[in-house]
């Protein structure tokens, strides 16, 4: 069997992380990086998930499509309404978004997903401009769900499809999404009692955090990819990484599944 690719470690990693009997949330994201890192890896980590350890676990493909057959992807839904998720076998479909059972405000939403152009070593994250909101650089997408994400769920994963020094930065222009600006003291200073950024996958590195200091740090390294190499990526300072493991490969069991079972066409974790 061939060795597994960078798309299929951040997914068992992100996979092994997944609780049985949560419920979680994936949108669907513009541009072909954010759309593999951000939808592609958490649908498949899902479903490992539901094969492996978590069969009871849900996930939602754009809050409304409750643990679709992936199987039956010919393509990625351009749309969150796309005539590709109307016709998708899945467990059940939520008619007349949001009508599910889960209320986002209550916190019934254990996890979701977000990406964005900047991430700070706080965990913000930024979609909304570059620069000065008022005479930015650049306007991007604009903020979307992220901050009923990242203060309404139980927890949320950033994945970020580029790494380099421009995208993880000292301070974000603005924050789309809250991470812990002063730790989890300035997350209630703000009335925000649970919710959060859990971790930041990368094609370099995995991030978690210290939430009592409000920082980043670095979980893991990608295999292949050195100390020297990460520091230059990052815009802020990463403390020692001497004895940072690197990331945990795949078992053949959880592999044969991904390929055979998750995503037989390789659809949504093609050849990196």
């Amino acid at each position: 069997m061939r060795a597994a690719n960078l798309y299929e470690i951040i997914t068992v990693v992100l996979s092994r992380d997944l609780k049985d009997g949560e419920v979680g949330f994936t949108g669907l994201t513009t541009g072909d990086g954010a759309a593999r890192f951000a939808t592609s890896i958490p649908l498949a980590a899902a479903q490992l998930a539901r094969l492996t350890h978590a069969p009871n676990l849900t996930i939602m493909l754009a809050g409304w499509v409750h643990n679709p057959d992936l199987r039956k992807l010919l393509r990625l839904p351009n749309s969150e309404f796309d005539e590709e998720l109307r016709d998708l076998d899945c467990e059940a479909q939520s008619r007349g978004f949001p009508n599910h059972p889960w209320a986002i405000k209550r916190g019934d939403i254990d996890f979701g997903f977000a990406s964005g152009v900047q991430v700070d070593r706080s965990g913000n994250l930024n979609s909304v401009c570059i620069g000065t909101y008022h005479h930015p650089k650049v306007r991007l997408v604009g903020p979307v769900l992220q901050p009923e994400h990242l203060t309404l769920f139980g927890r949320e994963y950033i994945m970020m499809p580029h790494h380099d020094a421009r995208r993880f930065v000292e301070k974000v222009d603005f924050v789309s999404g809250v991470g812990y600006p002063g730790g989890i003291a300035g997350r209630r200073e703000l009335g925000l009692e649970w919710g959060g950024p859990e971790l930041v996958f990368t094609p370099k590195c995995i991030f978690d955090f210290d939430k009592e200091a409000g920082c980043m740090k670095v979980k893991s390294i990608h295999p292949g990819v050195t100390i020297d190499e990460l520091r230059a990526s990052t815009g802020f300072d990463l403390g020692p990484l001497k004895d940072v493991p690197v990331t945990p490969q795949p078992s053949l069991e959880e592999l044969e599944l991904l390929r055979k079972e998750v995503d037989p066409y390789g659809l949504l974790l093609p050849s990196a």
